[in-house]
């Protein structure tokens, strides 16, 4: 195992400390239900359906946004 990788298993999540993308990842997650998981383990002790979830989201989300920013 990488000093990398087991440096980022230890890491605990902060909610109140994240960057823009994290932000929006976490609003997500929070809105399935899923934010007391991942402060309680990290983003690691979500399912591969709960991310892909997550992830189909914020690009659904992001398109949103770029969309109403092409509008304005």
């Amino acid at each position: 195992m990488s000093d990398k990788k087991k440096k980022k298993e230890k890491e605990p999540f902060d909610p109140r400390n994240l960057k823009p993308e994290e932000m929006l990842k976490f609003e997500i997650a929070t809105e399935l239900g899923l934010g007391d998981k991942v402060i309680a383990g990290g983003w690691r002790s979500l399912t591969a359906k709960e991310s892909g979830r997550i992830g189909g989201l914020i690009t659904k989300r992001k398109k949103e946004m770029k969309r109403e920013a092409m509008e304005s």
